[in-house]
C-alpha cells in the first residue's frame, strides 16, 4: 500500500478527550475516530489491526474444537425473561421496540439466543459435547464511556458456549478454553496471567479473567513471578487429552494469581517467596465461565441420557474483547514516539520510506524494492510522499510497523539501506539484497 493515497488522518496534536495512552495513539495514528460516546469508526489501518486480532483468535477457537458461527446482534426479549435476566441486567442493556410492539435489545452478550438454537437441535447425549463461538459486536450502555476502545458501549467481541452432559465433561470444555486463551494471547505477544475472577451477571460457580501487565492497567495484580517464565507456546497441546489439559490448567492455578478484588495480602505472603512476588497493574482481555444449568433449565436445554432419563446439559461461555485488545495491546507495548506493534498483529510488517521522493534514482530503487517485497509476500506500507524525511519518520514510529527499511541518496550512493527495528531501536546499514532476505523470513 502507498502512503500517499492510503486513508491515514494522523493528528500532531493529542485531542483533550484522550485520558490514556492507547486512546491518544489510536486517534493521532489515525486507527479510530469518535462517532459518539463510547463508539467508534474503525479507519483503515485500526481495522487492519482488528482482523489480524481476530484471525489469531479464531485459529485457536478452531484449533481447540469450537465451531464457527453468527449470531445477531438483535435479540428477543423473550429469551431474557425466560431466563430471569432481562428486567436483573440493569441499565446497560439498551431496550428497543420493534414497529410491531415486539420488546428487542441489543445484544450484551449471547447465553440466551445460543441456548434457545441448542435445545431445538440437540436432544441426545450422543450429540455432545460441542462448542460454538462466534465473534460479533455488542452492545452495553456504560454510564461512563471513557478511555476509547479500553470502555466503549459498542465492541467487537469473541463469545463461545460449550454443552456437556455432566460436570467432568464440562470441566474439560473449561480446561481446553483455559488453554486455548494462554495459547491466543501468547501468539500476540502477551504474558497472559489467568486468575480467580467473580462471575457477574454471567452467573456461575467457576471462572478466571486473563489479566496482561500493563502500567496503566484498571486493575491492581498481585502473582508469583513464575508465570512470566511460562513458555506457553514452546510444547504442543493435545486437545483431546482431558488429562493433558488439566495438567497444564493445575500449573497456571496452582500459582497465586489474583486482583485487588480478591487479594489477600496474608495468603499472598504465605504462598509466594518474596523475591517472587509480582505487583503492578494489569487490564483483562478475557474472562471464562462455568454456570452449570443456570440457562439450560430455566429455557429447557435437556438432553436423553444413556438410560433414557432428561437432565439440563451444563454450560460454560468464554469471552474476549477483540476490539479491547487493540487497545490493550498498545497500552502494554509504546514507547514516546508512538506505538510499537507485536509482528503478529501489525497492520504492516514494513514501513518502506523513501527519503527523497524527488530523486528518480532512489524513487525507482524504492519501486522496485516496493515490488521485490510484495512478490515475497511481506505487508509493507510505502511512504511515497514529498515529505521532509522527519515528518516520515515521525509517521513510521506513531504507527508502530515493526520494520522500517530506508533508502535515500547517500545509501544508494554507498550500495546500502537501512533497516530499522522499531521495538529495539536497532538499526543496521545492509545490502538490499540482505535487508530483503531478513525481512522475508
Amino acid at each position: 500500500m502507498r502512503l500517499s493515497v492510503y486513508f491515514l488522518p494522523t493528528l500532531r496534536e493529542t485531542p483533550k478527550e484522550a485520558e490514556i495512552v492507547s486512546h491518544r495513539l489510536m486517534l493521532r495514528a489515525g486507527m479510530v475516530r469518535q462517532a459518539s460516546a463510547g463508539i467508534y469508526s474503525w479507519l483503515p489501518l485500526g481495522h487492519r489491526v482488528l482482523r489480524r486480532i481476530e484471525q489469531i483468535v479464531r485459529e485457536e477457537q478452531d484449533r481447540a474444537g469450537c465451531q464457527e458461527m453468527l449470531m445477531p446482534t438483535i435479540q428477543s426479549a423473550d429469551l431474557w425473561r425466560q431466563s430471569g435476566r432481562y428486567d436483573d441486567y440493569g441499565k446497560e442493556m439498551l431496550r428497543i421496540e420493534d414497529r410491531h410492539g415486539r420488546d428487542m435489545l441489543y445484544g450484551p452478550t449471547n447465553e440466551e439466543l445460543i441456548t434457545d438454537i441448542f435445545r431445538h437441535a440437540v436432544k441426545s447425549y450422543r450429540d455432545l459435547p460441542r462448542m460454538l463461538y462466534h465473534i460479533q459486536w455488542k452492545f452495553r450502555d456504560e454510564v461512563r464511556p471513557r478511555f476509547g476502545v479500553m470502555r466503549g458501549r459498542e465492541f467487537l467481541m469473541k463469545d463461545a458456549y460449550s454443552f456437556d452432559l455432566d460436570f467432568d465433561a464440562a470441566k474439560t470444555a473449561y480446561n481446553k478454553m483455559f488453554v486455548s486463551y494462554l495459547r491466543t494471547f501468547a501468539r500476540m505477544g502477551l504474558k497472559a496471567i489467568p486468575m480467580e475472577a467473580d462471575t457477574g451477571p454471567i452467573g456461575g460457580n467457576l471462572s478466571h479473567e486473563f489479566i496482561i501487565q500493563a502500567d496503566t492497567g484498571e486493575s491492581e495484580i498481585y502473582c508469583d513471578k513464575h508465570f512470566l517464565d511460562f513458555d506457553v507456546l514452546g510444547s504442543d497441546i493435545d486437545y483431546a487429552d482431558p488429562a493433558g489439559l488439566q495438567k497444564v490448567v493445575d500449573s497456571f492455578t496452582s500459582l497465586y494469581a489474583r486482583t485487588d478484588e480478591k487479594h489477600d495480602p496474608e495468603a499472598f505472603a504465605a504462598a509466594v517467596a518474596e523475591e517472587r512476588r509480582y505487583e503492578g497493574r494489569g487490564i483483562e482481555v478475557g474472562h471464562i465461565f462455568h454456570f452449570g444449568t443456570k440457562y439450560s433449565e430455566p429455557l429447557g436445554a435437556e438432553v436423553a441420557r444413556p438410560d433414557g432419563s432428561q437432565v439440563p446439559v451444563q454450560m460454560g461461555s468464554y469471552g474476549i474483547g477483540v476490539s479491547r485488545l487493540v487497545g490493550a495491546i498498545i497500552e502494554a507495548s509504546h514507547d514516546d514516539l508512538g506505538i510499537v506493534w507485536p509482528e503478529a498483529v501489525a497492520p504492516f510488517k514494513v514501513g518502506l520510506v523513501n527519503l527523497k521522493a524527488a530523486d528518480p534514482a532512489c524513487s525507482q530503487l524504492c519501486e522496485e524494492t516496493y515490488g521485490k517485497l510484495q512478490r515475497a509476500g511481506v505487508e509493507v506500507l510505502y511512504d511515497d510522499r514529498d515529505e521532509s524525511a522527519g515528518a516520515k519518520f515521525a509517521t513510521m514510529d506513531l504507527i508502530g510497523l515493526p520494520w522500517q527499511l530506508v533508502i535515500g541518496p547517500r545509501g544508494l550512493k554507498a550500495g546500502t539501506v537501512e533497516v530499522k527495528n522499531r521495538a529495539s531501536g536497532g538499526r543496521e546499514e545492509l545490502s538490499l539484497d540482505s535487508a530483503l532476505a531478513r525481512l522475508a523470513d
